[in-house]
């Protein structure tokens, strides 16, 4: 039996090592770009997290749990299977190719308000007028973000870096929060419904790239990519936050740790990716967070 502070700071240890390696993620994903095409990263990527997840459960004795899984059990992770990982990361990575890592990871980051407002006519919930202001303080964040809005003046004179690689973004948030949704209909135990998902969203990234002409051979650089991203940004990652959640007092004591994860990844963005971190990155970025806890403060 593990003290209960002792326990509180090993919570609080599995969700930062989760942050910095999502922090991460947006300069990994770029990097691999570079030398893999966005399905076959997602497919190396997803197969690695399908070994770690498998490892896992053996070693923890939650693979026996498969032979509980029903008929409709396994069509339910097929179905969460297609959105997450196979649809929202086959969307993610083709932003990325489109956009600045400084641009796509800070879109992406508004997921929590798509979410409310998925909430509406999916589960039926209310949304008060001060939680509208929040999205609107956050979503006027994406705009200075893609519109690379340097000074007020600079809104008579505006571009898209890409227009297309904007609404990729966006729509991600869509996918991940129906994810979010309806996986919380789901009482299976997390780790084993995850690598159920990711078995199925393995065969559906295979099954596509034999439709466009087979599965080329990664160099070493794209390998090593598809495993990192693989390992930690999706499986060993995923398995940490989870950890975390289950050994906090409470979910906010770590949850709140996920808004370090955009201002870290800029950080290392500049450093790995050597891109110049504009003023409108920065702003922009400000307003999404303070437009998603002031919506969290005001629910």
């Amino acid at each position: 039996m593990i003290p209960e502070t002792r326990q509180h700071n090993l919570a609080y240890l599995y969700a930062l090592v989760a942050v910095l390696f999502w922090s991460t993620s947006a300069s990994a994903f770029k990097l691999s770009l570079r030398h893999v095409d966005g399905l076959s990263l997602l497919f190396l990527a997803s197969v690695t997290s399908t070994v770690a997840f498998f490892v896992f459960l053996v070693a923890t004795g939650k693979l026996d749990q498969l032979k509980a899984f029903t008929k409709r059990d396994y069509l339910w992770s097929a179905g969460l299977g297609f959105l997450n990982p196979f649809l929202y990361y086959v969307i993610l990575f083709k932003a990325y190719s489109l956009l600045l890592a400084q641009e796509a990871q800070p879109i992406n980051f508004v997921w929590p308000l798509t979410l409310v407002l998925l909430s509406i006519p999916l589960l039926g919930q209310r949304i008060k007028p001060r939680s509208i202001l929040a999205i609107v303080i956050s979503f006027v964040g994406v705009v200075v973000i893609a519109l690379r809005l340097q000074r007020p003046a600079d809104i008579l004179d505006f571009h898209f870096t890409s227009a297309s690689g904007v609404a990729l973004a966006l729509s991600t948030t869509v996918v991940w929060s129906l994810y979010w949704i309806y996986n919380t209909r789901d009482r299976r135990d997390e780790a084993v419904r995850l690598f159920v998902n990711f078995v199925f969203a393995s065969v559906y990234i295979l099954v596509l790239l034999l439709m466009l002409g087979g599965v080329e051979r990664p160099n070493w650089q794209g390998l090593t990519g598809g495993i990192y991203v693989g390992l930690f940004e999706m499986g060993l990652t995923f398995l940490a936050w989870l950890r975390a959640l289950k050994m906090a007092k409470t979910t906010a004591h770590v949850v709140n740790l996920i808004y370090l994860v955009p201002f870290l990844s800029l950080v290392i963005i500049a450093l790995v990716l050597g891109e110049t971190i504009l003023l409108s990155t920065v702003v922009g970025l400000i307003l999404i967070v303070t437009g998603i806890v002031l919506q969290k403060a005001w629910a």
